[in-house]
Parts: structure tokens; sequence; C-alpha cells
């Protein structure tokens, strides 16, 4: 019916090899969609344009108009740096075409992704069963995890709470807790931080004594917009005393748990419930990743797993990722992360986070040192908080702008403690510390 596609699949096929192992390029950026239109012109048609016609708008149009994320002075939000093997094993496991759902159907791309996780639950320290499954991205897993959570709750407290449940986090919580609790529907008790902007152990006791309808708590290992690290071992002593679940969201941070520089801040992770992490951000897996662990897997096969007649035969004694979180159809998207530290070794990826770490630090004290920025707290990962002082909202948008276009470095403006400043993600080995702070000497 489709015809000969050989052709088509070795353009494309080039097309990678070359996009592999070319250089980035900063100038990419976001196009309007009329411009878009014009330059590509019609490519969804009753007879189709051909392989060879699609692939030159993708090169030509489409590609150029999206972000360069694994470039080097990407330094906007938080990037994605992933190795050449797990870019090129992302095709390989396209190519497979293989359903991740279930043992029967994917064995062996599930083995491969466990073994993956097995490292994981080995940095957490975990017990031996510990285990989960890759999802799309942090918002997913934290759902998944907070929907495990919210029913191991009910079954063990045996009815919901006339108010309903809540969930405890801090105001610094990523915004997709915010999401899970609409999905949820529960509320969000909002657990005052430190004067560093950390969730304690001391202020969520006194939350706790306050409600008792509170079936799990979120801790950050990593904020996206700070670096903070929670204290996670005083927030354990709380949870365990009141019997509460402790989920801890790492997926920028908790890549941090392979550097032996910072291992110390994620103390008490070891008692947590569940974790993720996002091996699309610190961990150099390209998009969609994110790993979903749980101290006990059963808890969530309890939750998540779907019953219908078509699945009557599925073994549910196997490792079946399908039961593990909200969805079903799911690609084995663990498999490019699991290639590229197989390829790597863990050694490897552990100086590469360190690198991160120390080119943070490095820009950090030139920003401490410089008589025009101020450098407004510590940096505890990897993410960079300074600003120019007397700069307005405006002058910072323009100079954000105008390092954009040019291609010098992406930075943009973040809200601090209510006022605009500027922020910087390190998580990219290849990030030359000397070429940021030549960027921001222009600051001036």
């Amino acid at each position: 019916m489709w015809g000969d596609e050989s052709d088509v699949v070795d353009l494309a096929i080039e097309w990678s090899a070359k996009r592999v192992v070319r250089h980035t390029d900063p100038l990419s950026t976001a196009r309007s969609a009329s411009e878009l239109a014009a330059d590509a012109g019609p490519t969804i048609t009753a007879s189709g344009i051909g392989g060879a016609a699609a692939l030159d708008v993708f090169d030509r149009v489409l590609e150029p108009a999206t972000r360069s994320q694994d470039d080097p002075l990407n330094l906007a939000y938080i990037a994605a740096a992933p190795t050449r093997a797990a870019i090129a094993f992302d095709f390989v496991t396209s190519s497979a075409n293989i359903f991740g759902g279930l043992w029967e159907a994917g064995a062996g791309a599930i083995y491969a992704e466990n073994e993956a996780i097995a490292w994981l639950v080995g940095l957490l320290g975990w017990p031996e069963g510990a285990g989960g499954c890759f999802v799309s991205g942090g918002t997913s897993g934290n759902l998944s995890a907070l929907l495990t959570a919210r029913e191991t709750a009910l079954t063990r407290r045996g009815s919901r709470p006339p108010g309903g449940w809540k969930l405890a986090c801090s105001a610094n919580a990523h915004s997709s807790i915010q999401t899970a609790a609409r999905a949820l529907d529960v509320d969000i008790l909002d657990v005052p931080v430190d004067e560093r902007g950390h969730l304690t152990g001391p202020a969520l006791r006194v939350e706790l004594e306050r409600s008792a309808d509170v079936f799990a708590v979120v801790a950050s290992a990593g904020t996206t917009n700070e670096g903070i690290v929670d204290d996670l071992a005083a927030i354990a002593d709380v949870c365990e005393e009141f019997g509460v679940w402790l989920h801890v969201d790492g997926a920028y941070g908790g890549a941090g748990l392979a550097a032996p520089s910072v291992r110390h801040r994620f103390d008490g992770i070891e008692r947590a419930d569940s974790f993720i992490v996002d091996p699309h951000k610190w961990l150099f897996a390209p998009y969609d990743c994110c790993a979903l662990v749980y101290r006990d897997p059963q808890l969530a096969r309890a939750t998540h797993s779907q019953h219908a007649s078509y699945l009557d035969h599925v073994d549910r004694e196997s490792w079946n990722p399908s039961e593990l979180a909200l969805h079903l159809s799911r690609r084995a998207r663990g498999l490019p992360f699991w290639f590229s530290l197989a390829t790597h070794g863990t050694d490897r990826y552990r100086d590469a986070i360190e690198s991160s770490i120390t080119t943070a630090q490095e820009v950090a004290e030139a920003i401490r040192a410089s008589d025009h920025l101020q450098l407004l707290r510590e940096v505890e990962l990897s993410v960079v908080i300074f600003e120019r002082p007397g700069y307005t909202d405006a002058q910072y948008s323009e100079w954000s702008h105008e390092a954009a276009v040019s291609g010098r470095m992406l930075c943009v403006p973040t809200k601090w403690n209510g006022r605009t400043v500027l922020r910087l993600a390190f998580v990219n080995p290849a990030t030359d510390p000397r070429a940021v702070i030549e960027v921001l000497e222009t600051l001036r």
C-alpha cells in the first residue's frame, strides 16, 4: 500500500547521522506561524509531497525554528544536553517500534530500562525490590506518584476525609504539583519556607499538627527556579511520625545524587516513598524521559493496573510498566538513557555532573567578585541567581533578547523574592565558564 519507502528511510538516516554530530546553532529560534507557513508552503496534501520534499521543508524551515536545547550557552530554563550516544539510540528505539507497556511485548527493552532504574535506586539508597518505570516528564511522574499516595492513604485509612484530602508542599514546589492537585481534586497545604527558601521539618510538623487530612508531602530535590534542596532528613522524620507519604521531586536536581560534592544535600532521601528525576534534564538523555521510582512498587500496581476483557491475559506477576503510572500505551523511552549509561559508564556520568557544578561555582564566584553584579543566594546545585543592581524589568528583557538574537547566550529573567533577576542553569558539561563570564560583562 505504501510502496517502496527505502529511499525515504535512507534520507532520514542520512539526515539524522549528520545532525547528531554537527555543532549546535545558537541562532535557531521560534518564528511566527505566518512566517513558517510562507516558507514551508502546503505540506499535507491529498497525494503527498514526497519524502525528499518533506525532509527539505523540515531541514530548511522547521528545524531551524526550534531552540537548540543542547547548545553550551543555552542556560535558560533547564535545557537538555544529551550525549551523542543517547540521541543516536533514540533513533534505534523508534526504529525498533517496541511496545514498552507490558513485559510480554517488550521484555528486552523493559529489562534494559530496569537496569538504568536500578542505578538510580542505588543512588537513592533504597532497598532491594524498589523500582519503577519511565514516563514522559516530571508532570506525569508527579501526578502518578501522588495518585498512588492518595489511593494508598485511602486504603490505609478506610475512607476519604469529610473535608477532602490535602497534600503539603512549599510555594517553591514545581508548578506541576498545583496541576496534580487539581487533577486529583485535593487541596494544597502551603508550608512556609525558611529564610533560605527551604521546606523544613519543624515548619512541616506545625502544619501537620493542624491538619489530619494530609495524604502526602512533596519535597524538592533541586527546585527549577533556584536549585534548592529541601531539608529532606527532617522532613522524612516528620512524615514517619505522622504516617504520611513522602514524595521527592528531583526532576532537575535529582541527578546531583551521583555527585559526591553535593550528595550530602540529599540526606534523608533514602526514606522517601517515591521519587522522580528527568534524565532529559541533567542526566544527558533526549526528550522525553522521566524516571518514576517507588520504594514499594506493589502500591503503584494496586493504583494503576488497568483491567479489561482484552487485558485478561496480562501476566500480572511480570514487571509491567503500564501498571506503575497513569498510562497504558508507552514507548520504551528509557532505552536511550540506558544505552548512554551502558556506553559511557556511571563514572563518566558522575564526572559530567560534577563538571556542571564546578562551572556554576566558577560563574558564581566571578559574579561575587564583580563590581557591577550581585550574587543573590548560595549555589546549592547548578543554578545561579543574580542581579544587575539598578536594572529595570525593561532593561533585563532588552539585554536578554539581544544576547539571544546575537547567539551569545540564552539567559532569561525570572522572579526572586518578588523582583526581577537573572538566572543561569548549568546542566551541559560542555559549557565554558569563561564564555559565560565574558557575556556577563555586557551587563555593565
